[in-house]
């Protein structure tokens, strides 16, 4: 390896599979939702938008579904 390279020589390329890991929506969330994940987010120093990408993959991973009861409208 050597002691020192030039990065003004290297070509860099974009990740062509970046687009496809992930994508960028809007979601509506609790005040309190959020608020529960930024502060584990400053106990664990990971951006909060990734505890939640981390367990909603976890949900989806073990098949979660949420217990709802919802009234039918008459």
């Amino acid at each position: 390896m050597k002691k020192e390279y030039d990065f003004e020589k290297m070509k860099f390329k974009r990740n062509p599979y970046a687009k496809k890991l992930k994508k960028q929506i809007t979601i509506r969330l609790d005040q309190n939702v959020i608020r529960y994940f930024q502060e584990m987010s400053e106990e664990t120093d990971i951006p909060y938008q990734t505890l939640i990408n981390f367990y909603l993959r976890d949900c989806v991973y073990l098949k979660k579904r949420p217990i709802t009861k919802w009234k039918k409208a008459s």
